[in-house]
């Protein structure tokens, strides 16, 4: 091997002077590596290192990126389908703000100072915010979905399990790929992928997206489409190295623009002082709310460096730096009277640091040591308009939330023996938010940050600086016993923690007087606008299995988990000196327990088959989970208050299950591939207050797609169905009603009575071409 030295490039960035190569981890590997295997010979990473999946003791989907595009995949949120106990969907109002849930654990509200309760990978690189998170599925080498608490083997500890968007690794030959799309609502994406080599060491490559789809109903207020697309993107990438080379450095960088409407919720009750009537379409709206123009832009790039030092150890660097920034109108009431409207603006940016040392010599020993660092920015600017509540009365809220966490974490692996191995590992966090909140009324208009034309209304309501840390060591271990090399069972324990912070939605005049002096000190401001860390400890026994000489995979799972100071943001109605306006509410529930298990096999069936060349084969996923509160402290007029057995945890369905059967055979020389996926959820609460209105209750999609390859994969045409039998299901929604004692409803904020809800995608018949040289 030629001698090689290490510099620093940017924020210490690793590189080498001689020879360049890639250790074995798949988002390195050779677009060879990109099909998975049929059962349990699909490979991931999971663990730092190249495994089969029988083999790794953690519950762990993986899609290809040859499955998601047979499928007619979207985006990101299309696997969830398939995933057990799994909730990913775009956010309210928007199409690009990711809520994502796993197990229980997640995040609704995209507010600035909460941290993700899952955590979204691009190509290694943890992204800070849900703003942007929606990613589209192009360029894809597989995405994975890992349930559990995350943080021992990299990045930043997640506390209910990671999303990891890979991307295509360059060719060592010319390379071009061309993709075209046209559907129903007028759907028309494009994609171009290239690369080529530049030298026996450099490869440079890249794609271009243009997605744009119609809407799928109506603002009947402005005339715009809602729910449409229109999206820009891009990523390129130059690669030095690789391909048999001691040292791979893969520098990236991407950009998406995101300039598709806002999307507006359906009323679901009449307005209560208007009587403005329910909708017959419920993907149109009425919302007036037209300023500012709802735009998303994201971008952000990567030094991803990886150095085989020797035979058994790896060093590996991961630096990013990413922004991007939202301008959003957010029309609550979904009517053109300003009740209930928010125009927002999002700014977020971070930088982060990653260090890994691997040690693998083949023998009973593997295991790496890591540290990661993250700056973060997190800036927040929005209106909440109430002008049919007191002529021009806005209250505004800038509120920025700075991050900065360091993390050092290790996890070894013991193999006593061929069939019996002990993993072990522990993070330790070290995590500092600092924020500054102002909180200001005006009259006789909005605020001038949105171009309105109110004045100052008496002394700010809050503002508020405040510092906080947070630290905590989780540990995790878990115990194999492989009584064959086909088929695994383990038991695990893993702890995760999220940090606590500041409410930016707060309203310090209403902090309680713990003094009785009747002047809120700074202590009881902070102390009303904070929240506490959350901690979970995860119990979770498992069995991986090959079968039938392969023509069977099973994994079962089964899971036990203690949730303490459960953090909820929330907003509702509330009385700030006087006047009836919105006050955000942060609440840290006491205790939850979340139990359930889970269940993915993949089948070939009719082996008979095999000799004419055709393949039947079956996927199925199941998962059950019965989540609770034990505690959950609120105040009354009273004092405090349990109301646990009167709350649920939100955007977790009691089951979710998947079943798809495919057929492929061949057709002269090429091959044509039918599949059909059904797709079920049960009931699912949309907050922790059951609401029968925006409630969704259990419902099945159904999917299809019929695809043909030519021979040598040179091309493909392909048809899609999404949704084919034009299920209406609700996926979020804003609710400021409550129950009036007669059967009827009451605004709590505003006039007319907001109680909106979001839906998922109509059914969707699209073509898919593609061109691959």
């Amino acid at each position: 091997m030629r001698k090689a030295r290490v510099f620093a490039i940017g924020t210490s960035v690793l590189a080498m002077a001689g020879g360049l190569a890639v250790p074995a981890m798949a988002q390195d590997a050779p677009p060879a590596a990109e099909a998975p295997q049929e059962g349990g010979e699909i490979i991931v990473t999971a663990r730092r290192r190249e495994e089969r999946l029988v083999d790794v003791p953690i519950a762990v989907t993986t899609f290809s990126g040859d499955q998601l595009a047979k499928s007619g995949a979207i985006d990101v949120t299309d696997i969830a389908q398939t995933t057990p106990n799994v909730t990913l969907e775009p956010s309210r109002g928007t199409n690009s703000t990711l809520s994502a849930f796993i197990r229980g654990i997640g995040q609704q509200d995209p507010v600035s100072g909460f941290e993700q309760g899952v955590g979204i990978y691009l190509d290694d690189v943890y992204l800070n915010r849900p703003q942007a998170a929606v990613l589209d599925i192009y360029d894809v080498q597989r995405i994975e979905v890992l349930r559990g608490p995350q943080g021992t083997l990299y990045g930043r500890n997640t506390i209910g399990g990671a999303v990891k968007y890979v991307t295509k690794p360059l060719s060592d030959v010319p390379y071009l790929k061309v993709r075209a799309t046209y559907g129903t609502y007028d759907q028309a994406d494009a994609v171009v992928t290239a690369s080529a080599p530049i030298s026996d060491l450099v490869r440079v490559g890249g794609s271009v997206a243009r997605l744009s789809r119609g809407g799928f109903g109506k603002n009947l207020t402005t005339g715009e489409d809602n729910y449409n697309k229109d999206i820009w993107a891009a990523r390129g990438t130059m690669e030095l190295g690789g391909y048999g080379e001691p040292v791979l450095i893969r520098i990236s960088g991407d950009y998406t623009r995101d300039k598709s409407n806002a999307r507006g919720g359906h009323r679901l009750i009449p307005g209560y002082t208007s009587g403005a009537p329910v909708l017959d379409d419920v993907y149109d709206t009425r919302g007036g709310l037209t300023d500012p123009k709802q735009d998303v832009e994201a971008y952000g790039f990567s030094i991803n460096a990886t150095a085989e030092l020797s035979d058994a150890f790896t060093l590996r660097s991961i630096s990013a730096w990413r922004k991007d920034h939202s301008a959003s109108p957010i029309d609550f009431d979904a009517l053109p009277a300003v009740d209930l409207d928010v125009p927002a603006f999002y700014r977020n940016e971070q930088t982060s640091q990653e260090f890994q040392l691997l040690y693998d010599s083949g023998g009973m020993f593997q295991g790496l040591i890591g540290a990661y660092y993250l700056s973060a920015k997190a800036d927040t600017q929005f209106d909440v308009r109430l002008f049919t509540t007191f002529p021009g009365f806005t209250a505004f809220t800038q509120a920025d939330v700075d991050t900065e966490t360091f993390a050092v974490f290790s996890d070894v692996t013991l193999d006593f023996t061929d069939q019996l191995s002990l993993a072990l590992g522990g993070r330790y966090t070290w995590d500092q938010r600092k924020a500054n909140i102002l909180r200001q009324n005006y009259l006789g208009g909005g605020s001038p940050v949105f171009g309105g034309l109110g004045v100052p209304f008496g002394d700010p309501s809050t503002d508020f600086s405040g510092k906080a840390t947070f630290k905590k060591f989780t540990p995790r271990a878990s115990l194999s016993f492989k009584p064959t090399p086909e088929h695994n069972i383990y038991a695990s324990f893993s702890q995760g923690f999220k940090g606590g912070g500041f409410d930016p939605r707060g309203v310090g005049v209403n902090a309680p007087d713990l003094n009785g002096d009747g002047v809120r000190q700074d202590s009881e401001v902070a102390d009303y606008l904070s929240f506490r860390p959350e901690s979970v400890d995860s119990y979770e026994i498992g069995y991986k299995g090959n079968l039938f000489n392969g023509g069977l995979y099973v994994a079962v799972a089964a899971f036990h988990m203690d949730y303490k100071d459960v953090q909820i943001p929330g907003s509702q109605g509330c009385t700030v000196n006087g006047v009836a306006t919105f006050c955000g509410v942060i609440t840290n529930a006491g205790k939850a327990k979340i139990d359930g298990f889970e269940l993915e096999t993949n089948a070939r069936l009719a082996r008979d088959l095999a000799a004419m060349g055709d393949r039947l084969s079956f996927t199925g996923s199941l998962g059950y989970i019965n989540a609770r509160y034990k505690e959950y402290i609120t105040n009354s007029a009273t004092g405090p208050v349990d109301v646990a057995d009167q709350r649920e945890i939100q955007n977790t369905p009691k089951w979710t299950g998947s079943a798809t059967l495919a057929y492929d055979t061949p057709v002269g020389d090429g091959d044509l591939s039918f599949s059909s996926t059904v797709s079920y959820r049960s009931k699912t609460y949309q907050f922790e207050v059951p609401n029968p209105y925006i409630d969704q209750k259990g419902y099945a999609l159904v999917d299809a797609s019929l695809v043909y390859t030519a021979p040598g994969g040179l091309w493909s045409l392909g048809v899609h169905g999404k949704n084919l039998f034009d299920k209406q299901y609700k996926t979020s929604g804003y609710s400021f009603v409550a129950p009036d004692g007669a059967g009827g409803l009451v605004p709590t904020l505003g006039t007319e009575g907001t109680l909106t809800a979001f839906y998922g995608n109509p059914r969707q018949v699209f073509v898919t071409a593609t061109l691959e040289l």
